[in-house]
């Protein structure tokens, strides 16, 4: 069974930093590229970014610059930078397998695990 559990949420300042994790299991997890996507409160699900299994990475232009995506083949575990948090990134954050198009995420995701929750309040 394919499980993705993320964790590392939580309610920070502006200006502050936060990690994310995504421990997997169930699958070859170093043969696969991943991908976060966020939702903020009445708003469509959004890419955020992604990792192809060689490593090489992108990002959305609301967030380059300021997240930073990596993974630990080792530990089977997708971890996402967050720094230099603004008010507009509060939302919940969900990992995925695959490379997700933005306009699927917009339209088709369905996230497979829980998500964690991202606040940036001052």
């Amino acid at each position: 069974e394919v499980q993705l559990v993320e964790s590392g949420g939580g309610v920070v300042q502006p200006g502050e930093s936060l990690r994310l994790s995504c421990e997997t299991s169930g699958f070859a997890f170093a043969a696969f590229p991943l991908t976060w996507v966020r939702q903020a409160p009445g708003k469509e699900f959004e890419w955020v970014s992604s990792i192809l299994s060689g490593g090489n990475t992108t990002y959305a232009d609301s967030v380059k610059g300021r997240f930073t995506i990596s993974r630990d083949n080792n530990k089977n575990t997708l971890y996402l930078q967050l720094d230099s948090l603004k008010i507009e990134d509060t939302a919940k954050y969900y990992c995925a397998i695959g490379v997700l198009s933005p306009a699927y995420v917009r339209t088709g995701f369905s996230p497979p695990g829980q998500g964690t929750q991202v606040t940036v309040s001052s």
